[in-house]
């Protein structure tokens, strides 16, 4: 986009301004303070007399360092971009407006690019994700809802380059599926897709229904981080009933002449998992183990988050089991988020897997939450 000299200063006071803001707003000058006084302590040779308390400064201070250098050098070139642009004007009138054009086009980029990889610093997440799917009351109507939002996120990660597999797939008596999971393995995969947890609402004509009435359908989702080995999730034998069954169903047609599916109920939160994705009925235990631990980290998580914000005396904004999004078909067409309020009426590319602005509304939207700022 070329934009003329009253446009282009314009739209560099404005980006300036939203730099400003979000440097307040998420604390940025404290870091830079607190880095400041490190670096000082860390030039201080009497703090090497004690070696521990030296190390541990030092790897606080490029802990902090490493966050925010990105932060510091965008700051010092938005700050030059006004004088840059007088300059460039006064020497070369419109013949510089491609160059001026192409330093905001970069520094627009970086700046959104630099908050994007503040969204994703959450300490899971850049792990592998399963994802479930599992439809809601309303029988065919919603198992079919169900199998809708299971290609929407095979399709968001087929584009999205990630490797996604269905290791539990529960298909529905007349159309649609009881249940499903998708493991998927990429870059920061859970930290995309945790903002998919939720109820998702969809309001359409029935294809089920002869008398082509309008009707509401729900299905949850529920997206949870691998846990790493390291991490310990006490699970009693006795908490624990395992079933096991004949696999059947998309990616269980070759595997169903044994008893292989593995279900795995917890019976103190009632958390049920399955996994019917290999031959082996081992595996498929493992890999349920993985989905149950990842389960029930993500509930003591939440807990923990609830927790905290009482002794802070705030009300959660964000819940797992809220409705999150509504997909509209009949009267008009509109998907829209709950919670970030980003909405578009193109819903066909957003059922074939185009979710990405939905994911980065929101994540843009949980950093002003955890910011403070008001939505």
């Amino acid at each position: 986009m070329e934009r003329s000299q009253k446009e282009l200063i314009k739209q560099t006071g404005e980006m300036i301004q939203r730099f400003r803001d979000y440097w307040e707003l998420h604390n940025l000058q404290e870091d830079f303070d607190r880095l400041q006084a490190l670096i000082e302590k860390s030039n201080d040779p009497k703090l090497w007399d004690s070696p521990d308390l030296a190390k541990a400064t030092t790897q606080k201070r490029n802990d902090i360092q490493l966050k925010l250098d990105p932060w510091i050098d965008l700051k010092k070139e938005l700050n030059e971009l006004p004088d840059l642009i007088s300059l460039t004007l006064e020497e070369m009138g419109d013949a510089g407006l491609t160059s001026l054009n192409e330093d905001f086009e970069r520094l627009h980029a970086k700046f959104e690019d630099l908050q994007m990889l503040d969204a994703l610093s959450g300490k899971d997440d850049n792990k592998p994700a399963f994802i479930n799917i599992h439809p809601g009351a309303g029988g065919t109507e919603s198992q079919d809802w169900a199998d809708m939002l299971l290609r929407m996120y095979t399709r968001y990660c087929e584009k999205k380059g990630y490797r996604a597999e269905l290791v539990d797939y529960q298909p529905g008596e007349t159309a649609g599926i009881k249940n499903a999971t998708l493991y998927i393995q990429g870059d920061h995969p859970f930290g995309y897709l945790k903002c998919e947890s939720g109820v998702h609402r969809l309001v359409r004509i029935s294809p089920f229904d002869s008398n082509k009435r309008r009707h509401t359908s729900f299905a949850s989702v529920y997206v949870t981080p691998e846990v790493d080995d390291d991490i310990k999730i006490n699970i009693e034998e006795k908490d624990l009933r395992v079933d096991v069954y004949r696999s059947s169903g998309a990616g269980g047609q070759h595997v169903n002449t044994t008893d292989s599916a593995v279900r795995m109920t917890h019976i103190p939160t009632g958390i049920v998992v399955s996994c019917q994705m290999e031959r082996s009925q081992i595996k498929n235990r493992d890999t349920a183990m993985k989905m149950l631990k990842a389960r029930l980290y993500e509930m003591e998580k939440q807990k923990a988050e609830e927790e905290n914000e009482k002794k802070a005396g705030e009300k959660r904004d964000i819940s797992w089991g809220s409705q999150i999004r509504s997909y509209v078909f009949h009267p008009y067409n509109l998907v829209k988020d709950h919670r970030s309020d980003y909405e578009t009426g193109n819903i066909s590319p957003v059922m074939d897997g185009d979710i990405d602005a939905f994911i980065i509304a929101y994540l843009k939207y949980i950093t002003n939450v955890k910011a403070g700022v008001k939505a």
